[in-house]
This record gives structure tokens, sequence and C-alpha cells, in this order.
């Protein structure tokens, strides 16, 4: 690294340093008028570029990186928007396919920071608390993409949609992933108040891609899709999944689409629920590329297919013995965990590495992840939110009636874990309950080179 580079990684660590100092995103304000007010002093770069708006419980992002990676192969430049990260705060804000680099956001916020800093004077004078974290992280992210200059934008909400920052982006295409219980506290305690906050994202007019969905959350949506005039494409009465296939290092897809079927695409990500997201996302950019009626080039298709990761997401990132990650943090994703892993990997037994913050449904994810248990492994992240090992291992072992480890540190939690899992064949380790548990744990990969122990 030379020293200018250094210098911009200073500068960008700073920003993020900066930026910690304000309310965490992990405590969203219910309102829109602070980051609509910032982007009208900045211009409204949100109205630079076409966007496609995604919310749901689960698979946002798997979905949002895959709908990025086909119109990267239509040959648009594109930028993506998701949350939270895993290792560095760049790879929040993607442009064709690579976080911004160090020198592009330190700059950026230069630019903003001034703007962002009127928005909070004229907040404070009103005797209202200034831009939060995911508030200012969000306008930064829109001009960045205007400053790029991008084709296209994949918004990924950050909780919720209609009161979400994120909101004061007019999306053409409103996308929404399966939607469950999470976040009760903020977004409400049933089903179907909760895809009453996320229809809050569909628009006048928008295109709206549903994947399949409960009675109740299909009812909200289709309410507040013929408030707006909006079209609105469910699967799978639309578009689905027709068929899906282990096969090495993913699984072969084929998807009827709403313009074609889509024959055979080698998906490299491991999990029916990613052949769902799959789906999904070709809908999506169907919509949006013809209005759902132009079948997409099946090449480009291909390509986009191959090429897509979802870094995080049932991820292998240890071998010998076999090391996989996965961010379930909620009951819904333990599920989907827990039908994936004997699916698509051929183990006798599994440990779990588990660590799970304190506002989420520990009963619900350990339930889920119980019966492929061979061990139970108990840490915690670094998270300020996570629930100390002890506590969340004394829940887990009357929840189970079994024994579990507790190591405080993940390093050791992990360590012990690959020793059980070495000492007989066809055993392997998974580690999820929370998304910066998995954050931290690739970043021990890379430092410890686990991959290298082939």
């Amino acid at each position: 690294m030379t020293d200018e580079d250094e210098s911009f990684r200073e500068a960008a660590d700073a920003v993020y340093e900066t930026l910690l100092e304000r309310l965490g995103e992990s405590s969203p304000r219910p309102r829109l008028g602070p980051t609509r007010r910032a982007v009208e002093l900045l211009g409204d770069p949100q109205r630079a570029y076409p966007i496609i708006h995604v919310t749901g419980t689960n698979g946002k992002t798997s979905t949002s990186r895959i709908i990025e990676s086909i119109l990267r192969a239509y040959g648009l430049r594109v930028g993506l928007f998701s949350s939270p990260h895993l290792l560095r705060f760049n790879e929040r804000f993607m442009i064709d396919g690579e976080p911004i680099t160090d020198e592009a956001l330190a700059r950026n916020w230069d630019d903003i920071e001034p703007y962002v800093q009127m928005a909070d004077a004229e907040l404070e004078a009103d005797g209202e608390p200034r831009l939060t974290f995911f508030e200012v992280v969000t306008v930064l992210a829109f001009a960045v993409f205007a400053d790029a200059p991008v084709d296209v934008a994949v918004i990924e909400v950050g909780m919720g949609g209609e009161w979400d920052s994120t909101n004061v982006g007019d999306g053409q295409v409103a996308v929404f992933t399966p939607i469950s219980l999470d976040h009760t506290e903020r977004l409400g305690k049933t089903i179907a108040e909760i895809a009453r906050t996320k229809s809050g994202i569909i628009k006048p007019s928008a295109s709206v891609v549903s994947s399949a969905q409960t009675e109740v959350a299909v009812a909200e949506l289709r309410r507040a899709a013929n408030l707006r005039e909006a079209s609105i494409a469910f699967q799978p009465s639309d578009f689905e999944v027709e068929s899906d296939a282990v096969a090495v290092g993913g699984q072969l897809v084929t998807i009827r689409g709403r313009a074609a079927t889509y024959a055979d695409l080698f998906l490299p990500l491991y999990g029916a629920h990613q052949a769902q997201n799959a789906a999904v996302a070709v809908a999506a950019v169907e919509a949006f590329l013809g209005g759902g009626e132009e079948a997409l080039r099946e090449p480009l298709l291909e390509e986009a297919f191959a090429t897509v990761t979802s870094p995080g997401r049932l991820q292998l990132v240890g071998t010998d013995p076999t090391v996989l990650v996965d961010a379930a943090h909620n009951p819904a994703g333990a599920l989907t965990l827990a039908a994936a892993l004997p699916t698509f990997f051929d183990f006798d037994e599994f440990a779990f590495v588990i660590g799970i913050l304190r506002d989420k449904d520990a009963h619900g994810i350990v339930d889920a992840l119980a019966p492929l248990a061979a061990r139970i492994f108990v840490t915690q992240s670094h998270s300020e939110r996570s629930t100390s090992s002890d506590e969340l291992a004394d829940s887990v072992e009357e929840w189970t009636h079994e024994h579990v480890e507790s190591h405080p540190d993940l390093g050791d939690a992990i360590e012990a874990a690959r020793e059980w899992a070495g000492a007989e064949q066809r055993r392997a380790v998974v580690v999820t309950g929370s998304i910066a548990l998995i954050g931290e744990t690739l970043g021990l990969a890379q430092e410890r080179d686990w991959k290298a122990a082939e």
C-alpha cells in the first residue's frame, strides 16, 4: 500500500468514526423529513438515476446483489446500497460490483458534510435530534451514486419501508422479499402490520414485484399497490422457480419469468431460498427493462448468475474442517439455513457456533437449528447489543436440555468447534446468529487462513 493509499484509508476510517458518533442504525427514527431536507440541500441527488427499491425481512441483500449482477451484465453502471457491512464500511456503497474506494468515500463525505451540518442545525433549532447514522449514510449513498455517475441504483431498505430514510428515493420498481416477524418493537407485532409498513416504498405508477407471501401480507401489498395505481406481480402466479438441483459449487435453476422461461442457469449460491431470491430478481429486472413483457437475454443472464456473490450467506470460509457462515439472525432465516444444510452439504454432523443480539428472538433461532446440531458452541460478537455468551449458553441449555460450551471470545469458540469437527470425518462447523458475528468471522478466516489448511 502506497503512502497515498494509506492516507485515503485513514481518511475513510475517520469518516466512519465520525458517523458512529450519531444515533446508531439499530435505533432508527420513524421520520423522513430530515433526510428529505438533507438531500434537498444537496440538489436531490437521488433523482439523478432510476431506482430499484428492495425491502422484506429475509433475502434483501442476496436479491439485491442478483439484481445488480443482471443489470451489470446488460452493460449498465450500477450502484448498490446495502447494509450493514461485514468487514469495511465501503462495502455499503458498491459501484460496478466493487466497494467504492477509500478516496471516493472520503471525497464524497467532504462534499456533503457542510450540507449535513446545515440540516443538523435546522433540526436542533426546531428542538429535534440531528440526523442519525443511517439517515446520513443514506444521504451519502445517494450522493456517491450521483457523483459516479450510475445508470441505475439498487437500494436496499435499512428497516421497514414507509419511514426508512431510503424512501426519499422514488423506486420505479419496488421489490418485496419474504415478510416475517422481525424488529417487532418498531415495525409491528403482526405480519400484517409489518407488511403495511414495508408497503410504504410503493410509489405512484411503480412496478411491484413480490416473492411468495402469507395471505395477510399479500392483502396489504395489493391494497398499497391499488392505492398508488401500481402494477404488481406475485410469486408463484406471475413467476416461479420451475426447478432447482444441487450442483458442484451451487445449483442449477430453471426460472419461469414474467416474459419467458430461463432454463438450467448455474447459480453459485447454496440453498433453495437463493433460487427463490433469483426468481424475484429476474422478475424485478424484467419489470425494470421491459415492463415485464420483454424477455431477458439468456447469455447475459447466464453470465450474471455465474458471477453473482452474496458474502456471509451460506458461504464457505474454511476447509479441513469445513467452516460455513450464514447471517441468519431471526427464526425465519434460521429455518431457511436448517433446510439448506442437509440438502447442499454432505456431512453427518454439524457443530453450530452461535451468537445472537439481545433484541432478537434467540429462542426461535435456537429451536430452528437445534435438531441439526451435534454440538453447540455459544459466543458473542463485539457489538454492544450482543447477548453475553454465558447468558445465552444458560438459555440454550434450558431450551435444548443439552450441554453447550460457552466462549466469550469468538475466535476461541470457532477453534473449539474446528477441533471437534477435525476429530472425525464428515463433520462441519456453521457460524451463525447475527450479521455482526459473521463479519468478525470473515475477518478471522482471512487472518488465520482457514482455507489454506486443505
